[in-house]
């Protein structure tokens, strides 16, 4: 029986939805095959792209780092098994866009072998500096792996005069469809409690909180159990209920803690760090193992693929191969792939619109309500991807939009307690002043307001619109700053050199005057005295004649 101990707080507005989580947590995680090949796109965090440190035709060993974190928001990325690369070339990632990106192409030699790439090891971390271990986690490559990919070594870099109250571990898993967190909290509880006391150790606090929905009673009583076995009390596991968003950061900080994150700030602002149970166990895996970050868990669900599932893989590993593996799909299979085709003359340029191209199923990175609508299967695994959901309904048979009739539904749901019709207006228009006055930034996309729109305006979408241009006219204003007092600095140069030009030359010719003047008074003086001497000289040939 679980029993509540723990004082709990509400956020505004929310919704029950149906979950659908058990279509893939009834069975245990399954292990694949090696995919023929790996896709591992250098960009997969929040930050700068690392810089590459191998070159096609390279061999490499499993866990050897394929870029360096060199540089500020840098994490680097590793290879996720042993083998060659065939190619660093574009390929499509998991961007709404659809576009491309750097990736770098991996062909598994089979052997998985490790060499000497895998780290050292410290067997104890409570006596390792917080530092040295902050070091590692980034050396490792690790980043938030609940969806926002900020890198953890950042996140646990706290301020000496902002003591933290408590660690936060986000198990709530709040979004339909999504299992792995459930799963991975059954299947290595001990693993995710060693990270947390990791976390604890390098952050200096005495208390952690672990928030699980209510509706997963066997992830709770693993965890619970693991930390019996750990014997260390400053680890709460506390059963929450179960409303979406409750799994959003700031929503989960607010219902353990009672404490709101302040507009435009930061947990740590306010003396809480909140990270993930899967990010937990990579830095377990990274400072006790060696092991940098190279595999992940993650759900395959929906009603498109025959088999729901939670499979643990490495990073790089094509989406159609998951799918292939899980059953394949239900309906109406993807458009046959096209060979690659290489254009123009940039070497290993991708250029297949259709490659992978969707016929009669839709495909989402992440949950039904804040995932990543993908345009083909051939994008691989990376550290964001938490879920694969494959729907049977194609996006153009999604239900059309219809003008709003402010009908306030979405203000009543919205956890944020924000005006969501006069942030879609506002976007609309492209008023982007007055969309962030109506606190734009203040919105964690949850897709609550869209959820319970009656007219299917997909809100969301014009909120990341707005976000999206606000931030492209800030970078633009910035960079035409930076540019103008370029050009003020480069006019000044110019006039300052044309004034000391101007002041060399004046002196210069007052130098030539004062000397021409006394060349002048010089000459004048010389001739007076050589006709003073003729005359001299002439007066004494006269008077030597006279006396003769």
């Amino acid at each position: 029986m679980i029993q509540i101990l723990h004082k709990l707080w509400r956020n505004h507005g929310g919704l029950h939805l149906d979950y659908h989580k058990e279509d893939s947590n009834a069975a245990p995680t399954k292990h694949l095959p090696m995919a023929e090949e790996l896709i591992i796109p250098l960009q997969q965090h929040s930050g700068y792209k690392p810089t590459l440190t191998v070159n096609a035709g390279d061999y490499v060993y499993k866990g050897q780092e394929l870029a360096s974190h060199t540089g500020f928001m840098k994490v680097p990325v590793h290879a996720s098994t042993s083998g060659t690369i065939t190619a660093i070339e574009e390929r499509p990632i998991a961007h709404p866009s659809g576009l491309s990106d750097v990736c770098i192409i991996l062909k598994p030699d089979g052997k998985d072998d490790w060499g000497n790439a895998r780290m050292p090891t410290y067997p104890d971390p409570s006596q390792v500096d917080g530092e040295v271990l902050r070091q590692r986690i980034c050396a490792a490559g690790i980043v938030g792996m609940g969806g926002a990919v900020f890198p953890a070594a950042i996140k646990l870099n706290v301020h000496d005069n902002i003591p933290i109250e408590a660690l936060v571990i986000n198990g709530a898993e709040c979004e339909p469809y999504i299992t792995c967190d459930d799963r991975l909290m059954r299947e290595k509880p001990v693993e995710i409690l060693r990270g947390v006391q990791i976390m604890m150790h390098i952050i200096a606090t005495q208390r952690c909180l672990i928030g699980i929905e209510d509706n997963k009673p066997e992830a709770i009583a693993a965890m619970q159990a693991a930390r019996e076995e750990l014997g260390d009390q400053r680890i709460a596991i506390i059963p929450i209920p179960t409303l979406y968003p409750s799994g959003s950061e700031k929503q989960l900080i607010k219902i353990l803690t009672g404490k709101e994150v302040p507009s435009g700030g930061r947990p740590a602002t306010i003396g809480i760090v909140c990270h993930n149970p899967a990010t937990a166990r990579a830095i377990y895996r990274a400072v006790v193992l060696g092991e940098p970050l190279i595999d992940r868990y993650l759900t395959i669900t929906g009603k498109g693929v025959a088999q729901p599932c939670n499979v643990e893989v490495p990073l790089g590993t094509p989406i159609q191969h998951l799918i292939a593996h899980s059953g394949g799909y239900t309906q109406k299979k993807p458009l046959p792939s096209p060979p690659l085709i290489r254009e123009g003359s940039q070497e290993g340029s991708y250029s297949s619109p259709d490659k992978g191209r969707l016929g009669g199923v839709s495909l989402i990175m992440g949950g039904p309500m804040m995932g990543v609508s993908l345009h083909t299967d051939q994008i691989p695994v990376v550290k964001a991807t938490n879920c694969i959901l494959v729907s049977d309904i194609p996006e153009s048979e999604q239900q059309p939009a219809l003008p709003c009739i402010r009908c306030g539904r979405c203000a009543e749901a919205c956890p944020v307690t924000l005006l969501p019709q006069q942030l879609y207006w506002h976007s609309r228009a492209r008023d982007f002043d007055k969309a962030e006055q109506y606190h734009l930034f203040d919105c964690i996309e949850c897709g609550c307001c869209s959820y319970v729109c009656p007219s299917h305006i997909r809100l969301v979408d014009y909120y990341r619109f707005a976000k999206a241009e606000i931030r492209t006219q800030r970078e633009a204003k910035t960079k035409a700053n930076i540019a103008r007092e370029r050009h003020d600095f480069h006019q000044e140069r110019l006039e300052r050199a044309k004034r000391e030009k101007a002041e060399k030359l004046a002196k210069h010719k007052e130098q030539a005057q004062t000397t021409t003047d006394d060349g002048k008074k010089a000459a004048i003086q010389a001739a007076l005295e050589r006709a003073k001497a003729k005359k001299a000289e002439a007066a004494q040939t006269t008077t030597g004649e006279t006396t003769e």
